[in-house]
């Protein structure tokens, strides 16, 4: 099979964008005009197939997608994109948006003692930071594996590989907390075109350089893959507003006193709206979502502290209206990674914690910067809103003992707040009943490949990959 030409941009860290190319006789432009065509005629879309044909979708979606701003058309062509070698504060950048679909490298199954980190300050001092940090994450991995085997012996009737994924995934699971925020990591992001364009206009002025040179590549490989999609045509009001949006102190939330625990900080749900679908929220069984009519309620805020490790799970639901926390050592690092440790790498790591912290200060970097240099387990601001039917489904899916233990805690702790304030209107949640415990079904939790001899972890793949690509 002949390679497709795929759009490529590489960015200044050593990552890179690539905007898939399909190999499809009808295009994502193509397919949109189509679209648009058939929705201004009663003939049937054969027709338009032969203008197509005849024509081509470019002057089509150059004149009414972007030149008309017919936005809805850039809704009926999508396209895929690869986003490889950014920092986890910039794949949580790309992601903060409410209509973004995609996947991100997981920690949780990963190992990623060799991914890059991306230094931002550029100096030696701050990639020592960053170094340490790894450095622990490296040697502590076959330690603290032990500890879990001693803690959590095998059954005989257990089967001993998914014994062994599962001691491995608890292990990412705990030493998760020690990866900077400045680790490469690899997305894929699938979106309409005209989501593209919606989202990357913000980015190209979100407060991390890194974030805004991924906005214009990205943008860059787009226009050059959909010519008549994508504009480079700016306006200076709109990008002096979105300059002031992103970079404005609201942007993060970083405040000097914030709730341990989940709490309801505001109650916006009408009472009236609530008793007339009593029906609905008492009577839903199990595997059902809430109505969407439950949303004319209103909505619920609740805020507290949880790592930012489990931020990055709790982020990816896009129905909540969240804020994006500023990665900080002010609200300390979360206990149940310390307390999961062994107790000699308990011990060195808070000697770590505290000597890092000092190393960090010194450098006196900008708040924005600092994030790149502190690793995953500190705990951030939560704040989120949402309405009943999304809160449900955020509470029921991530309250299940495969859920990262910090963020099912969490996510518990916010069922009780919500079941004892709407009880009176018959809210049932269906939770996970059995306790947090070491389970070996974590071990089927992965993705496999089909390969030569039988199946292979996706994850593994990836690491023969990447080290054949080191020694090229």
């Amino acid at each position: 099979m002949k390679p497709l030409p795929h759009t490529v941009r590489t960015l200044s860290s050593g990552g890179s964008v690539l905007v898939l190319n399909t190999g499809a006789t009808i295009t994502p432009e193509a397919q949109a005009m189509l679209a648009a065509l058939h929705s201004r005629s009663t003939g049937g879309v054969q027709a338009h197939l032969e203008t197509l044909a005849a024509k081509g979708p470019s002057r089509f979606m150059e004149t009414y997608y972007v030149g008309y701003g017919h936005k809805s058309i850039g809704d009926l062509g999508s396209a895929t994109v690869f986003v490889e070698g950014i920092s986890m504060l910039a794949a949580k950048a790309l992601q903060h948006w409410p209509l973004y679909n995609g996947q991100e490298s997981s920690t949780r199954y990963i190992d990623f003692s060799r991914q890059p980190l991306i230094n931002p300050a550029g100096t030696k001092e701050a990639q020592h930071i960053q170094e340490v940090w790894r450095s622990f994450y490296q040697r502590s991995q076959e330690p603290t594996r032990a500890w879990v085997r001693e803690r959590f012996v095998r059954n005989p009737d257990e089967d001993e590989k998914l014994y062994e994924k599962a001691v491995a995934a608890r292990a990412f699971d705990i030493l998760r907390a020690f990866l900077p925020a400045g680790t490469a990591t690899n997305i894929a992001w699938h979106g309409t075109l005209r989501q593209f364009a919606d989202a990357l206009l913000p980015l190209r002025h979100h407060p991390l350089v890194e974030v805004r040179e991924i906005a214009e590549a990205t943008l860059d490989a787009l226009t050059e893959a959909f010519p008549s999609s994508f504009s480079r045509k700016f306006y200076e009001a709109t990008e002096a507003y979105y300059e002031k949006v992103m970079r404005g102190a609201h942007h993060y939330l970083a405040p000097a006193q914030w709730p341990e625990y989940p709490t309801i900080a505001h109650d916006g749900t009408d009472s009236n709206v609530l008793r007339e679908h009593e029906a609905l929220l008492r009577e839903r069984p199990p595997k059902s979502d809430l109505p969407y009519i439950i949303g004319l309620a209103g909505s619920v805020r609740i805020e507290g502290l949880l790592d930012f490790g489990s931020w990055r799970d709790l982020q990816r639901h896009r129905a909540l209206t969240q804020a994006p926390p500023l990665l900080t050592p002010h609200f300390g690092f979360h206990p149940w990674y310390l307390e999961e440790l062994p107790q000699d790498a308990r011990d060195e790591a808070r000697d770590l914690i505290k000597k890092q912290e000092e190393r960090l200060h010194a450098l006196n970097l900008e708040p924005p910067t600092a994030q790149y240099y502190l690793p995953m387990g500190y705990r951030v601001p939560i704040s989120l809103r949402g309405d009943l039917r999304a809160l449900v489904y955020l509470i029921e899916l991530r309250s299940t003992r495969f859920v990262h233990p910090t963020l099912r805690a969490f996510v518990l702790q916010t069922a009780a707040l919500l079941q004892e304030r709407f009880a009176w209107c018959g809210l049932t949640l269906h939770l996970d009943a059995q306790p947090d415990r070491f389970d070996v079904a974590r071990g089927k939790q992965d993705i496999f490949v089909a390969a030569q001899g039988g199946q292979q972890r996706l994850s593994e793949a990836e690491e023969r990959t990447n080290a054949k690509d080191s020694s090229a």
